[in-house]
């Protein structure tokens, strides 16, 4: 691993949110030097302190980078950067695409291909917590005899690597699939509590009786706590989910499917939105079941 890492010096991370922001950190305290860019610069600052170099471009990001990193909102952002800092990439750099893009994936892989990029579809699973503690899930697709060059990186932030196959795309497409069960297990919790509050009975009652039982699992005990406590502490915004749970809906549509529990989750997503709860944890799904 050592002989690696010597070989992988410098890595760029494009994107410091939630996820940008703790990747850039677990990297640093590994031994990589990193320089980061983020669209809005005083949200990356602080990472500052960490030893870490922030950028006011993209194209200054990634001077003399061994690693590019995309963390972006989207497909559309992701190649939209990708595209503005064309003239600064070169023939076999490395770039670790860890966006939730969707099929759009299918377009990046085509621009890796065209500049000649070892190009790695790999998004994660796992938001704020198990991204700060170095605990995600990486999904990784690409080239294996590229892949021991990217191991070390995985293993800086992410507790485990699926490789899930040696074409990019295959990842974020498995994203998706991934999503549509984290979507209804939130909306199942919210509701479930949302209903017995509103019959009259106490919804910690919902948590005493599933916990301990076959339905019970840490996700249920964290997001039932969020919506018990009114505590909705970002770790996955609505506005994250409304966009998530589009590529969704869409790709769904274009292999003629019916995503009905994912689509209504969607406009729930979206009221919630609607109402002002953009930024705030997806368990605020809650707050959004009341039409009176």
């Amino acid at each position: 691993m050592s002989n690696l890492k010597s070989e992988v010096k410098t890595i760029t991370v494009l994107g410091t949110g939630i996820i940008g922001t703790a990747v850039a950190k677990n990297l640093q305290k590994s031994g990589f030097k990193v320089r980061v860019w983020n669209r809005t610069r005083s949200k990356a600052e602080k990472l500052q302190l960490a030893g870490i170099i922030v950028c006011d471009s993209p194209q200054e990001a990634v001077q003399d980078t061994d690693v590019i990193i995309s963390l972006l909102k989207d497909g559309s952002a992701v190649l939209e950067v990708m595209q503005s800092i064309e003239e600064c990439l070169s023939e076999g750099t490395i770039w670790v695409q860890m966006s939730t893009v969707g099929l759009d994936i299918d377009a990046l892989t085509a621009f890796a291909k065209q500049y000649k990029l070892i190009f790695f579809d790999a998004p994660v699973q796992g938001t704020k917590q198990p991204a700060e503690q170095g605990q995600l899930i990486i999904l990784a697709s690409g080239s294996i005899s590229h892949r021991q060059a990217v191991e070390p990186i995985f293993e800086a932030i992410g507790k485990h690597t699926v490789w899930v196959s040696e074409q990019p795309g295959a990842s974020s497409r498995l994203k998706l699939a991934l999503n549509s069960w984290v979507f209804a297990l939130t909306h199942g919790v919210a509701e479930s509590l949302s209903l017995a509050k509103e019959l009259g009975i106490d919804p910690n009652l919902v948590v005493d009786v599933v916990t301990g039982g076959p339905m019970d699992n840490a996700y249920f005990q964290q997001k039932a706590q969020a919506i018990l406590t009114d505590d909705y502490t970002t770790s996955f915004s609505i506005a994250n989910a409304v966009k998530d749970a589009g590529l969704v809906v869409s790709a769904a549509e274009k292999q003629a499917l019916q995503m009905d529990i994912t689509r209504a989750g969607q406009q729930r997503f979206q009221r919630a939105l609607d109402q002002g709860h953009g930024d705030k944890d997806m368990a605020a799904s809650g707050l959004a079941g009341k039409n009176r």
